[in-house]
């Protein structure tokens, strides 16, 4: 199937797509940070900088063809968190009726919209409902779901929300239970990070990017496993230097308790991991997430731990700045929900192209 992602930032909601067979032909952001490895990781597809409220259906439509099958995406969730601001005159909420803009300009197969929950309580939920008639007539759109990485086999509790909109004439209504056979229990920190441990450092590239290498696999959980590199190399482990009485604090903190000073939890191995913070960009004061503590070392996790918990696979690159690099991370969609989405789509119709060939020929 072939897909356009809109606001793709490092890649997750792609990956998922691309994990399930779905090629993602055209992704589009305007944050040249987040996107600073995505050519990197996705050298098939084409990128796009910019402002997607200057996008237009028919742009895209002639840098990729028709037949779009898929378009998804999770517009800025900022301006609708409760744990946020919920700022309602914030710009970027403008950015949701630009993503439903484009989905009836381009006349997908199906769209998977992504956010936080609080875009469905209070004053929000309106936004979302005034955004959605912009394409009712002609979709199907199934009540907003709720879905829990972990609920997937993930190793991190995420819940966000998910609108899926199937085109009427080609497919029917998505439900919650064409989901159901792809859930799985809840993986554990140590399923997701203890092999990592056995990494040797291998050398620094021209990008600063930190490369590793792991020493044996055979005791890796499955989880780990299914993430590992061909080459067994991946980059981003690059420790964090605390001083004497940080480390001290962080040694003092109960694993599933959290730091009193700098509000870190600490990681248990035997439990999920906490939601993964993002921080802001350099036009919202550039303020760093709060990391977790690793479970046994006096520390926060790194990157490839971060991604390991979030679902990335070993060879996905991120940026050489740490603060860069959870900020793609913690924006992400889990590539471990989006699997299954993207899998249960493709249950549902076949792709585009191959209608329209069946219906040239008279099938």
């Amino acid at each position: 199937m072939k897909a356009v992602s809109l606001f793709c930032g490092s890649g997750g909601f792609c990956t998922g797509a691309n994990r399930a067979g779905v090629f993602v032909s055209l992704a589009c952001d305007v944050d040249e940070a987040l996107t600073w490895s995505f050519t990197r990781n996705f050298p098939q597809s084409r990128l796009l900088i910019g402002d997607i409220s200057d996008l237009k259906g028919a742009t895209i439509r002639s840098i990729i063809g028709d037949g779009i099958d898929v378009v998804f995406g999770g517009p800025p969730c900022q301006g609708f968190s409760m744990i946020g601001q919920r700022n309602t005159k914030d710009p970027r909420r403008l950015l949701l009726t630009q993503f439903f803009r484009l989905v009836r300009e381009i006349e997908p197969t199906a769209f998977v919209m992504e956010n936080v929950i609080g875009l469905t309580q209070g004053e929000a939920k309106a936004v979302l409902v005034d955004a959605l008639e912009m394409v009712s007539d002609d979709y199907s759109i199934a009540e907003p779901m709720v879905l829990d990485a972990a609920e997937f086999g993930g190793a991190t509790n995420r819940r966000r929300l998910f609108v899926i909109g199937m085109r009427k004439t080609r497919a029917d209504r998505f439900s919650v239970e064409s989901l159901d056979r792809f859930r799985r229990p809840a993986a554990t920190v140590e399923d997701a990070i203890l092999d990592l441990s056995r990494a040797i450092f291998v050398r620094t590239d021209k990008d600063s990017l930190d490369y590793w290498r792991l020493l044996a696999t055979g005791d890796a959980s499955e989880y780990a496993r299914k993430l590992h590199a061909p080459d067994r190399q991946f980059t981003g482990h690059r420790l964090t230097a605390h001083s004497k009485p940080v480390q001290a604090r962080f040694r003092s903190v109960t694993p599933g308790k959290t730091d009193k000073v700098g509000r870190h939890p600490r990681l248990a191995w035997s439990s999920t991991c906490p939601v993964l913070r993002a921080g802001t960009g350099p036009d919202r004061g550039s303020f760093q997430s709060v990391r977790p503590i690793h479970p046994s070392e006096p520390r926060v996790i790194t990157v490839r731990e971060a991604a390991r918990l979030q679902g990335f696979a070993d060879n996905h690159v991120f940026h050489p700045t740490i603060w860069h690099s959870f900020r793609m991370i913690g924006n992400s969609v889990s590539p471990i929900v989006a699997y299954p989405i993207f899998r249960a789509i493709q249950d549902m119709c076949e792709p585009m192209a191959t209608a329209c060939a069946r219906a040239s020929r008279g099938d």
